[in-house]
């Protein structure tokens, strides 16, 4: 399977051009791609356009490894896509419902007139009011007698669609006409499995409370404002299924979700597809607006639940959930600066030191190899610093509480992860709620959420969900280029550092929690 031609990629914010065009240094894990002479002139700028094998196989590696992402908008727009706010002849909307008449006729409403709908009842217990939604808006109801729960209800439509592809959406969503339209361009590439939006707070009468404030900056669901590839140990590592549209066979040959999910059904189909070869792809340019919860109970309950995926994912997907992902030098740099020594900062600078110089003597066959290590392992730093102050306040905290209790230096620790933590994710700017409500609504965030994995683990009589993961320098070569205009490739990491890949983790930029769908 390969890209076709005017299929477009750029490279991704993070990726730096090195030594005129002749290196590329990026990616999850970082990894840096030299180009031969022949590759060379098929990146222009920060742009391949596929126009023959050798770009392709260009693009396709740059995708793979992380280092680029498709231009969507500059993509030709997909057969199936329809035009603006014309049905999709090709896509299905499959709906799972539960006594969410008012929310399925507003979500209804936002989906182009004359498209096939399938609207699955989960046992309503007014079931007349959502078939008389139904029947409004031409929709086809498919009432199931026994609540099988989202991953049920969404199979049960996955199984009546004709289409090659099918939208899933949440009943508490509300879609822009171009959002399944813009999504259904990233299947160009044959290898993409199913593509998300970036799923944003819909403005309501009550989302002007302190906590719809909160989440409007700060959703468990919105995964930030860049495009990226969803894969287990990178910044976007899994994808809720609140709004997602995804290739129909695909998904029947792999059985669709896993009805024994009630949480984290979403994370498991993402890291099955991933594990399969298939990609996914995360399209902020894109949006698909998500009703939160507000009321306190209601908003703390949810985000518990959120924790309680945490154990079965890990049964699941042992190589992939983790609190924290830690390479050697910056479990000991984190374990140097937690001991609050005398000797900590000298010892935690030279590991730093150490670092660096090891990550420079892989890029010595570039210029400035120094600078472009130092950059690394700063980046690599700030990350294990950040997810270590994520157990503590977060995954750990039954734990630390018990350790303030005894102990002045947890106590400082822990009271500079809480403040650090909120001073880094804190946005004056784009922040609807003053410091002091941000600063509560995170900690409540993390003790609900770590209530949740704890409460997890106990029921599943382990602690793999809660153990952080160390991993080494991994070496050696994926798979090859099908074309000499390529070189052949050593893939490396560079820093031995990745994100926590863990639903129960904490990601250098946003949280990825388990979801459970309230329809």
């Amino acid at each position: 399977m390969t890209l076709p031609h005017g299929f477009v990629v750029t490279l991704d914010r993070h990726t730096r051009v090195l030594d005129d065009g002749r290196a590329i240094l990026g990616g999850n894990p970082t990894r840096l791609l030299r180009l031969s002479a022949r590759a060379r002139p098929l990146l222009s700028g920060r742009t391949v356009r596929v126009r023959d094998a050798a770009s392709a196989v260009l693009a396709d590696r740059l995708l793979e490894t992380g280092l680029a992402n498709p231009v969507v908008e500059a993509l030709p727009a997909h057969p199936a896509s329809g035009n603006g706010g014309d049905p999709d002849p090709d896509c299905t909307y499959v709906i799972p419902v539960r006594d969410r008449p008012r929310e399925l006729a507003r979500l209804l409403a936002s989906i182009p007139a004359g498209s096939p709908v399938i609207v699955v009842d989960d046992a309503s217990r007014r079931l007349d009011l959502v078939a008389a939604v139904a029947a409004e808006h031409g929709a086809r109801l498919v009432p199931l007698t026994v609540n099988l729960g989202p991953a049920g209800a969404r199979n049960a439509g996955l199984r009546l669609v004709t289409t090659p592809y099918v939208a899933f959406v949440d009943s508490d969503i509300v879609l822009s006409p171009d959002t399944v339209p813009t999504l259904l361009r990233h299947f160009a590439d044959p290898r993409v499995a199913m593509a998300v939006p970036r799923i944003t707070g819909l403005v309501t009468s009550e989302s002007s409370r302190w906590l719809g404030r909160y989440e409007s900056t700060r959703s468990s669901l919105d995964l930030g404002a860049h495009p990226a590839a969803v894969r287990p140990g990178t910044p976007v590592s899994w994808a809720p299924s609140a709004c997602a549209v995804a290739r129909v066979d695909v998904l029947t040959d792999g059985g669709g979700f896993d009805e024994r999910m009630r949480v984290g059904e979403d994370v498991d189909l993402c890291w099955r597809l991933d594990r399969k070869g298939w990609r996914i792809r995360y399209e902020p340019f894109v949006e698909a607006a998500h009703e939160h919860r507000v009321g306190l109970g209601d908003w703390f309950q949810r985000k518990a639940v959120y924790g309680t995926g945490a154990h079965p994912l890990a049964e699941r997907h042992p190589e992939s959930i983790a609190p924290a992902v830690f390479a050697p030098w910056s479990t000991a740099l984190v374990l140097t600066l937690l001991a609050q020594r005398r000797w900590s900062l000298p010892v935690a600078g030279s590991v730093w030191a150490v670092a660096t110089a090891r990550i420079a003597g892989k890029l010595k066959n570039t210029e400035h190899p120094v600078r472009h290590a130092a950059r690394l392992s700063a980046d690599g730093a700030v990350s294990a610093l950040a997810q270590g102050s994520a157990l503590l306040t977060r995954h750990w905290w039954p734990l630390t509480a018990i350790g303030c209790l005894a102990s002045r230096r947890v106590r400082r620790a822990t009271a500079l992860a809480a403040i650090t933590d909120i001073a880094l994710e804190y946005r004056g700017g784009t922040n609807r709620l003053d410091p002091i409500r941000y600063g509560i609504a995170r900690r409540l965030d993390d003790l609900a959420y770590g209530a949740g994995v704890w409460i997890s683990a106990l029921r599943g009589r382990s602690t793999a969900a809660l153990r952080p993961r160390i991993v080494m320098t991994r070496k050696g070569a994926q798979r090859q280029p099908t074309t000499t205009a390529l070189p052949s490739m050593g893939d490396t990491s560079l820093t031995g550092q990745q994100p926590s890949t863990s639903v129960a983790g904490q990601q250098p930029a946003r949280r990825a929690k388990p979801r459970r769908v309230r329809r």
